[in-house]
């Protein structure tokens, strides 16, 4: 009977294999690596090698092949946990948001200049189940779409124009001239999203961008900046506004 191979454990033991059968072990398996990476997918080819085939400890021609071997089944890990995230919308990233967005909303929603994942994954998640035909809905989207949450008035609900003796009416201060002379009207007053400003112009009453001195100045407008634009706030209030009413819309900075 052939002397059976011996076997390199975790202990760093040999075993023999009884009647000469190959014996698997974890070997030298870190339990400690990340699963998926070069280093344990290699530690991993390295324990499926026959023993006996190579002597113990650093064999470097073998572990530069295995090592490449590794290195390509280490991509495909990575590969199929990245596209594994991609079928939820909750885990989505990158360019698969957009096509799931486009999947679901055609060209009716798509990803904002400069946009992050976390915010355009909140929009396409309210776009399925949107919130329309209300007040709520209203000031729901005008958040959603601008960040900042609007004014909405309506001259025949008293909870808005306030009355006497309640907290609500203060002259400038609180309330509204009320009027049932606007029926299913409402004014909605929606604020454009904080800009960053535009890069390398110095701002008004700044002294570096003093009149041909100092660093670039000119005249710009609000076309020099990336984001929402007034036409994208009135299309969300379009979009989620009761059929048959009038909703009156400002916009300020």
């Amino acid at each position: 009977m052939p002397t059976p191979a011996p076997i390199l454990t975790e202990s760093g033991l040999d075993l023999e294999a009884e009647s000469g059968s190959v014996l698997l072990t974890e070997g030298s398996i870190d339990p400690d690596q990340p699963i998926g990476t070069q280093a344990d997918i290699l530690s991993r080819l390295q324990d499926l090698m026959p023993p006996g085939w190579f002597a113990r400890g650093a064999t470097p021609i073998r572990d530069a092949l295995l090592t490449g071997i590794a290195n390509a089944f280490a991509f495909i890990f990575s590969l199929f946990a990245y596209l594994r995230l991609q079928t939820r919308i909750d885990t989505a990233t990158d360019g698969f948001l957009d096509l799931i967005a486009f999947d679901y909303f055609g060209n009716d929603l798509p990803r904002g200049p400069g946009q992050s994942d976390v915010s355009y994954k909140s929009r396409i998640k309210s776009g399925l189940f949107p919130l329309r035909n209300t007040r709520a809905a209203i000031i729901n989207v005008l958040t959603q779409v601008t960040g900042r949450t609007p004014i909405v008035f309506e001259p025949a609900r008293p909870a808005d124009c306030g009355a006497y003796n309640k907290g609500v009416l203060a002259y400038n201060t609180a309330g509204g001239y009320g009027s049932l002379a606007y029926p299913y009207q409402s004014f909605v007053t929606a604020f454009r999203p904080h800009g960053t400003g535009i890069p390398n112009v110095a701002g008004y009453n700044i002294s570096t961008g003093a009149y041909n001195t100092g660093s670039q100045a000119e005249y710009a407008t609000a076309a020099f900046t990336a984001g929402v634009n007034d036409n994208d706030i009135y299309a969300a209030i379009n979009s989620v506004r009761m059929g048959a009413t009038i909703v009156w819309a400002r916009i300020f900075s």
